[in-house]
């Protein structure tokens, strides 16, 4: 059975990928840091298998994937909950940070799995729409998700033939809102889906759907898929 490795794989888009995975008939193994989601996983999606583990530790991630044997699909969904502001006031430690706990990890863990990776394997990273839309107040993490995607197109070259590819959500309904207030958060929901094209909010599924599209399709390398419902077309800020 081929084995899926989804890094961050424990909420979100990353487990929504996972069970995707898991469904297509993958061997899916998933990382996270907390110990109480890896818990409700065993409870809830028992056919995966939780591994607790930091994407910015190269050794645990190296342990883990040596465990596994060969991996055939490696699909890094890591990132943080820091990175916005307005330039004049932004915090650079916090965007440091930022750029630890998602480009470093995501770096961290290409090079930890690699040796491992199967010879006709992939590997697919999660940036953000950020990266090239123009926002207000997101010079800093849309930085960040570019730099995500500038390892795209080289490491498709490099590691081919091996696939390299990114999937680029807009707004996406998972908890990595919960930090914002609920009255701000559907509220910006509620503006979202009225100005994109596709009239709605994302949801994990939609862009778990891209990823495992890009992750699993042979003919598919060195591309960003612009899963945004749109935004990239319109202002939202």
């Amino acid at each position: 059975m081929s084995i899926a490795l989804v890094a961050g794989g424990t909420s979100g888009i990353g487990l929504a990928t996972a069970r995707r995975l898991q469904q297509r008939g993958y061997d899916v193994h998933v990382t996270g840091r907390g110990k109480e989601r890896l818990d409700d996983i065993a409870l809830s999606d028992p056919e995966l298998t939780g591994h607790q583990a930091d994407g910015g530790d190269a050794t645990a991630m190296a342990a883990l994937a040596e465990s596994l044997g060969t991996v055939d699909v490696l699909v890094v969904s890591l990132s943080g909950t820091e990175g916005m502001g307005p330039i004049e006031s932004l915090d650079l430690a916090m965007l440091r940070r930022a750029f630890d706990a998602k480009f470093w990890a995501h770096l961290t863990t290409i090079q930890a799995v690699l040796p491992h990776l199967a010879a006709d394997g992939s590997i697919t990273l999660l940036s953000a729409i950020t990266a090239r839309a123009a926002m207000a107040g997101t010079a800093g993490i849309g930085a960040l998700n570019a730099a995500i995607e500038a390892l795209v197109k080289p490491l498709a070259v490099e590691l081919a033939p091996r696939r390299v590819n990114a999937v680029s959500p807009g707004v996406v309904d998972t908890a990595w809102w919960n930090g914002f207030p609920a009255e701000m958060r559907e509220g910006f929901f509620a503006q979202t889906a009225a100005s994109i094209p596709a009239r709605r909010v994302a949801t994990a599924d939609d862009v778990a759907e891209v990823v495992t599209l890009a992750a699993t399709n042979r003919n598919l390398t060195g591309t960003v898929f612009e899963a945004d419902g749109g935004a990239r077309l319109v202002s939202l800020g």
